[in-house]
């Protein structure tokens, strides 16, 4: 879990992590966001003068963010937690944002990181799973059921590897940094090695980890060029782990992406800015949009709110009721399996 108390100007105050501690079931996992949040606003109620005025929430799985709700999180054991409820309680009844782990990041990469000026990008984390976000006009597209943006269950390979989604040959089955790991523990028979190790193998020219790599990134050009043609963004953002690569990833990857479009504009390819401080960037700035509204209605934000579209990077929450200060923090939790 990474927490983050946020100033108005999306900037971190203060950052704390903790570990998820999931194998000690669904229950004690909540109840170790609640009390961290709580510790994380006692913190800032001590530091900065003033109790964080709202609170964000990121998290993985499927998310209901209008009614506050963790539909499901595999990895978690969630099913239908009403975590914004449970949140809000917690803090004495300040407006909680709940929001999806990479939409949040997306929203954060958007208006802070490496999508900053662009009307339209796409946001694409790769890590142990891959996932997309949609970036249009300062807002992030969640669909019609909260579930935009999935890439990775994009079908690349008809005949690839099964996907606990149900299908095969999906996108993050072959091209994610997980699948990248198996891949290369296979060809090197290192049973601890993993995707950082294969790019250092291909830096140094070793063949088998040149040809896992090229596997990889051979998908993972035929994914984004598939939401290329869906989406047209201006701006495509690559972040996670395999990112790290730099330019042993987007050297091959801008060129096999350049190699399979045909009508589509290219769009520009480059990395995350904000690393894994995105999410928790994302989450308070989720907060602080449901005190911009409040502010634009004049009415206090109600507990247990849903997060408002989001505003323009200039709003200034400390024109708003009850903002304070502008460096009285938004409460930004992070939680990730």
């Amino acid at each position: 879990m990474k927490a983050a108390l946020v100033g108005a100007d999306g900037a971190l105050l203060y950052e704390a992590r903790r570990a998820t501690g999931r194998e000690r079931g669904p229950d004690a996992v909540v109840e170790t966001i609640l009390a961290f949040a709580a510790e994380l606003r006692a913190y800032g109620a001590e530091h900065f003068g003033g109790s964080a005025v709202a609170a964000g929430v990121a998290v993985p799985g499927i998310v209901d963010a209008e009614r506050g709700i963790a539909r499901y999180a595999a990895n978690l054991g969630w099913r239908d937690l009403p975590l914004r409820d449970l949140l809000g309680a917690r803090l004495g009844g300040v407006p909680v944002a709940l929001g999806h782990d990479v939409r949040t990041g997306g929203l954060a990469e958007g208006r802070l990181g490496a999508g900053r000026g662009a009307d339209r990008f796409l946001f694409v984390p790769l890590g142990t799973g891959i996932a997309g976000a949609i970036g249009i006009d300062g807002a992030i597209e969640a669909g019609a059921h909260g579930s935009a943006g999935e890439i990775g269950h994009v079908v690349v390979r008809p005949d690839g590897p099964a996907c606990g989604c149900g299908q095969r040959g999906c996108l993050e089955t072959l091209a994610s940094a997980a699948a990248v790991t198996r891949a290369w523990r296979t060809a090197s028979g290192d049973p601890e090695a993993d995707a950082a190790d294969c790019a250092k193998a291909v830096d140094s020219g070793d063949p088998a980890a040149v040809r896992v790599w090229h596997d990889a990134v051979d998908a993972l050009a035929a994914g984004l060029v598939t939401a290329l043609t869906l989406l047209d963004p201006r701006t495509l953002i690559i972040g996670g782990g395999l990112a790290e690569a730099g330019d042993t990833l987007f050297t091959p990857l801008r060129r096999a992406v350049a190699e399979r479009i045909t009508f589509q504009r290219l769009p520009e390819i480059v990395p995350a800015a904000l690393g894994d401080t995105a999410g928790c960037l994302g989450a308070g700035l989720l907060a602080w949009d449901l005190v911009d509204a409040a502010g634009a209605a004049g009415t206090s934000p109600p507990t247990g709110a849903a997060p408002a579209p989001p505003s323009s990077p200039s709003t200034s929450p400390a024109s708003a009721p009850h903002a304070g200060p502008s460096d009285t923090p938004s409460l930004a939790p992070e939680v990730t399996a």
